[in-house]
């Protein structure tokens, strides 16, 4: 296939590019740090009237000149002829374009130290949830990017990773306030070179698998343990409703119960894969005890086995233009295309485009514009990658992914159509508080400027107070004069006395390192006697 970038694509790339940065030049105070509280002049459960919009609600296509009123966080109505009620907060959107918050389906944002726990090969035990990072800087410039929901997953040194969790972006809120309330959680798991440690494996590292047959058959052990353990509380449970006396109760097993979870359809997978041979290896094993894939991540060659993905009710998450980038390792990357998530959503799959990078995130409307470029997709159709789809994947579209009447007002308002390279966030809405301002943001700059170069200045006072000073010599006091004892003279020797006889001494040895010395056998004396 030749690879070689047409001078349309390189226009296009030109054109992507011009819009990043304008996103990034909103995302990005000029003292490099946004506020440190949420920058919302809205408070809970305040009335906000959008009016005179552009509104693209992808369930129910476009309403110009459009109105949303929004009232405790919810959409309480959608159209034309809204008015303001007593009291409102009015954002007049005149030429401006509103759409359901991005949702990002593959993030690793607001986490605490590593996104993986690769010392295992099966680390369900481990939780997300558990080390969510509240401060982390990238929830507010995603924010700026208009994402205000995401899968938070694992990472994929492993077969089978940690638990996931669906958090929103309320930037400024503690780490209990940012998971979704009601999202079913997720497992990772994970297939092709990256489970197998092709590409990291630390010296002298001999961790199992090494092979694709070796995921598979660690995935198919496990969830025998799982499917076990299940049965094992399950005849528990029933020996002790009958009424059973002096039963023990099996040892609980924290790696095996998020997999009875998945058995019992209350966790949902969420699968790192490449290769057509690998998507079709882990339908086959959830088939085999009974589970479903809720999404394949990246799922790069997904567009050849588009129709068993669909029939198995899976959805595909992938990225947008990404391919032949890893080379290193048997190039399981290479066969990805640029028309994969449309070739799937033609063949009935429900697919998201996604980030796995937080710069990434920042401009997931630009990624979905390109699958009309790269296969043809419709303007809602595209719009829906990062929106209504991904909600559906992650079971919260009941609560966003569409403006709706009754829907979470998570909202985002752009100063040009959202699929276009030039269009910037203006703001960004969760549960219709106002997280983002890019205006806020911009007029505030200078100030946190001079904030930051004033906390700077009294840090380094500080450091150079607590230098320890070298101390000072004092003058040596002058000591009172003391009588020296008085000189014994030694006692007058007697004429004619006789001196006692010296004992002879043994001649002494010179010690000598020279050649000529110790070819001369002449020895030297060591301390203790050695020689």
């Amino acid at each position: 296939m030749n690879r070689a970038p047409t001078l349309l694509t390189l226009a296009f790339a030109f054109v992507v590019l011009c819009g990043r940065e304008a996103v990034d030049a909103a995302a990005t105070p000029a003292a490099g740090a946004p506020p440190d509280t949420a920058p919302a002049p809205t408070e809970p459960g305040q009335v906000i009237l959008i009016q005179n919009a552009t509104v693209l609600t992808v369930s129910h296509g476009a309403i110009e000149h459009g109105s949303i009123l929004i009232k405790d966080g919810k959409i309480a109505a959608v159209g034309q002829s809204i008015k303001a009620p007593e009291g409102a907060q009015v954002i007049d959107a005149s030429g401006q374009f509103v759409i359901p918050g991005i949702i990002d389906c593959h993030s690793h944002i607001a986490i605490d130290g590593s996104v993986n726990e690769g010392s295992i090969s099966v680390s369900s035990i481990a939780n997300i949830a558990d080390v969510l990072d509240s401060d982390d800087i990238d929830i507010y410039r995603d924010l700026a990017g208009g994402v205000t929901a995401a899968n938070v997953l694992h990472g994929s040194a492993n077969a089978i990773g940690g638990q996931t969790i669906v958090i929103k972006l309320r930037w400024g809120q503690p780490a209990e306030k940012l998971p979704f309330e009601g999202a079913m959680p997720g497992i990772k798991f994970a297939l092709g070179e990256n489970p197998k440690r092709s590409n990291f494996r630390a010296p002298g590292e001999a961790r199992y698998p090494t092979t694709r047959m070796g995921v598979e058959e660690t995935i198919r052990a496990a969830f025998t343990e799982a499917r076990d353990y299940k049965k094992m509380w399950g005849d528990y449970s029933r020996r002790a409703a009958a009424g059973e006396k002096n039963l023990i109760p099996p040892r609980r097993d924290l790696r095996l119960e998020p997999l009875v979870e998945v058995l019992e359809g209350k966790r949902y997978v969420h699968s790192h894969c490449y290769r057509a041979d690998e998507i079709l290896m882990l339908l086959r094993v959830a088939k085999e005890f009974g589970f479903k894939v809720r999404t394949f991540q990246h799922v790069l060659e997904g567009y050849k086995v588009a129709d068993e993905i669909a029939a198995a009710g899976a959805g595909a998450s992938t990225f947008s233009d990404w391919w032949a980038y890893k080379v290193e390792a048997k190039v399981e990357a290479y066969d990805a295309i640029p028309y994969n998530a449309a070739l799937m959503t033609k063949r009935g799959v429900v697919v998201s485009v996604n980030s796995d990078d937080a710069e990434e995130a920042t401009h997931l409307n630009q990624e979905a514009a390109k699958s009309m470029k790269f296969g043809g997709l419709t303007h809602d159709e595209a719009l829906k990658l990062v929106t209504l789809n991904p909600a559906i994947q992650l079971g919260i579209d009941k609560r966003v992914g569409s403006i709706d009447a009754g829907k979470d007002a998570d909202l985002v308002v752009y100063n040009h159509d959202p699929l276009s390279a030039y269009a910037v966030v203006q703001k960004t809405l969760i549960d219709g508080r106002v997280y983002f301002d890019r205006q806020r943001d911009i007029a505030e700059r200078a100030d946190r400027e001079k904030e930051k170069k004033a906390l700077l200045e009294k840090e380094k006072k500080a450091g150079e107070a607590g230098k320890e000073k070298p101390a000072e010599k004092k003058p040596a006091e002058a000591k009172p004069a003391e009588k020296k004892p008085e000189e014994k003279k030694p006692p007058e020797k007697k004429t004619g006395e006789k001196k006692p006889e010296e004992k002879p001494k043994p001649p002494s040895v010179e010690r000598s390192t020279s050649p000529a010395a110790r070819s001369a056998g002449t020895r030297l004396a060591l301390p203790g006697g050695g020689l």
